[in-house]
């Protein structure tokens, strides 16, 4: 098979999804209607509940959960073989992560712009949203962390990537002032992109670095990106975050062209295996594919970090009712499309050349070079590799220099890392505050405000980071990550299945998905204990205990709910 093949089969679906099935849901099941007001509008504060356009909110959102996710994710899974990886990709999406992300944003609307832990309050029960919320703290506290280390070790690794990056902010600041005056901003985010390119190609020339501080550069980076993250997540959302966002959103609209370009006219042949029977070869250190496929490849098809942002930040931008169709189920459709470029970029790109100790391999060789065992593909510099090189090879294809692709590449990945950064910063900051928010609606007066409750979210992630050396802490959550995420998934798909119960809505649309991503995220759940166990990782060990009570405590809550 050829990977245009895979590309258009997947883009089909996906639109044929949007009018189908994503209608349907917004129109029989949500009945979305303008008459109802939308937070952004009774709410309003100018800071984090502000009525956008809804192409402005839409790459907001489309970036804030697209990240890194249906980019690493993909160049791990497809270790097992590009069909499962394909199939869970598309049909995941559609079904399970489109579903769930809309559900929780129409939830939201529908609530004063609660976050999806504050949901269950009002969903289910006071104590639900207690174990809710702090699952949803302890989350957020690892992504602010490792996304803080990683920014900080993917800008190491691409120091060309730093003038572009860095550049972006005072484009979005310029950006933001113009959205903000009621000025024209297609043209002029056209013209900061153009800029940010312009910045990518100055980039290649003039690389930056930084003086290590404890022993290396990756801390200094951490620091410089924890004050960015401060000042993002105080400041107006459409000033700063929402403008530099929807910047992000057309530069990724555009690797994407680029890609698919490349794609169309390399074409190049499938070079991984449909079903890598290396996976299953007696000796090899490749786990089972069921059901690590499904923790490890989230953001692509479904992940609980977006349910965060679709009722975090998202929705307190919408204007409209009817654009939560859009926003909530095609942003969902569109990071399925991206994750689905990238398998063709690593499947079929991949071989069209990598380079490694000084030999050049191709086709089926390049694939079981990178992919040869688990342990070669882990790590943060392999995953990105694959992708940056299956990419800049696809683009080569139509005259692109390869090392300008590799940059572009780079700053593109830094870039969503970023958006994901200081996303999940505003996020946690508004979680903490209804988390401390007593029965009266007062706010404990530690994070009454904005500025006190960030620095909280801010120095928490720097307390993680900075107890191990290099900046590393973050790393010893990390085994815990992607169970939790798609446990987090489950459970925001436990309080839609609630929702449309109690709406004698069919919540089999819901539930179905909510059962089949329990199933498999405490399996893994339950191989990481077995692991942590093995291993005697008494910190692990104690977290994965509580974070299986948390779960049966939240599961035995909607499955009262529900009987009643």
């Amino acid at each position: 098979m050829h990977s245009l093949t895979l590309v258009l089969a997947a883009l089909v679906a996906y639109l044929l999804a949007y009018l189908t099935y994503g209608r349907y849901l917004g129109g029989r099941i949500f009945k979305l209607n303008d008459e109802n007001k939308m937070p952004s509008h009774t709410l309003r504060d100018g800071v984090d509940y502000v009525p956008s356009k809804k192409h402005i909110v839409l790459g907001h959102h489309f970036t804030t959960i697209a990240g890194l996710g249906p980019i690493v994710g993909p160049a791990i899974g497809i270790i097992w073989g590009w069909l499962p990886a394909f199939l869970w990709v598309v049909f995941g999406s559609i079904f399970i992560g489109a579903t769930h992300d809309f559900s929780a944003m129409v939830i939201s609307a529908r609530h004063q712009g609660k976050t999806i832990g504050e949901l269950t309050g009002d969903l289910i029960s006071p104590s639900t949203r207690l174990a809710f919320q702090v699952l949803i703290q302890f989350l957020l506290w690892i992504v602010v962390s490792i996304f803080a280390l990683i920014m900080g070790v993917l800008l190491v690794m691409y120091p060309q990537a730093v003038l572009p990056v860095f550049l972006e902010i005072p484009l979005a600041l310029w950006l933001g002032s113009r959205i903000r005056r009621g000025k024209d901003d297609t043209g002029a985010s056209l013209l900061a992109v153009a800029l940010l390119f312009v910045a990518i190609a100055l980039g290649s020339y003039f690389p930056i670095t930084l003086p290590a501080l404890g022993g290396t550069p990756v801390i200094s980076w951490s620091i410089v990106l924890l004050v960015y993250v401060f000042i993002a997540s105080t400041l107006p959302i459409d000033r700063l975050l929402q403008p530099r966002d929807y910047i992000n959103s057309h530069q990724l609209l555009i690797i994407m062209a680029l890609m698919g370009l490349g794609v169309v006219v390399a074409n190049p042949i499938i070079s991984a295996p449909a079903l890598n029977p290396a996976a299953t070869a007696a000796g090899s250190d490749i786990p089972a594919m069921m059901p690590l496929l499904f923790i490890t490849i989230a953001c692509g098809a479904i992940s609980g970090f977006h349910s965060l942002a679709s009722s975090g930040t998202s929705v307190k931008q919408i204007k409209l009712e009817t654009d939560m169709l859009g926003i909530g189920y095609g942003g969902m459709l569109l990071e399925g499309l991206l994750a689905t470029i990238v398998i063709a970029a690593v499947a079929g790109g991949l071989g069209m050349g990598l380079e490694k100790d000084g030999t050049i391999y191709t086709g089926a060789a390049a694939f079981q070079q990178h992919y040869a065992t688990w342990t070669s593909s882990q790590g943060l510099a392999p995953k990105i590799e694959a992708v940056v090189t299956g990419a800049a090879n696809l683009m080569s294809s139509f005259g692109m220099p390869r090392e300008f692709g590799r940059t572009m590449m780079a700053v593109f990945i830094v870039s969503f890392a970023g958006t994901t950064l200081d996303s999940a910063a505003r996020i946690q900051r508004l979680s903490l505050q209804e988390l401390c928010r007593n029965r009266y609606g007062s706010i404990a007066r530690p994070v009454k405000n904005r500025y006190s409750a960030t620095l909280i979210v801010i120095l928490m992630a720097a307390a993680l980071n900075f107890t191990k050396t290099g900046g590393k802490g973050a790393l010893v959550l990390w085994p815990l990550f992607g169970a939790l995420n798609q446990l987090l998934a489950a459970l925001g798909l436990g309080v839609a299945t609630v929702y449309l119960a109690r709406k004698g809505k069919n919540i089999l649309l819901a539930a179905i998905p909510m059962l089949f991503m329990l199933v498999m995220t405490v399996w893994a759940m339950a191989i990481n204990l077995r692991h942590f166990l093995e291993v005697g990782d008494t910190l692990l060990i104690f977290l994965s205990l509580a974070i299986f009570a948390i779960t049966a405590w939240i599961t035995a809550s909607v499955a009262i709910c529900l009987r009643r």
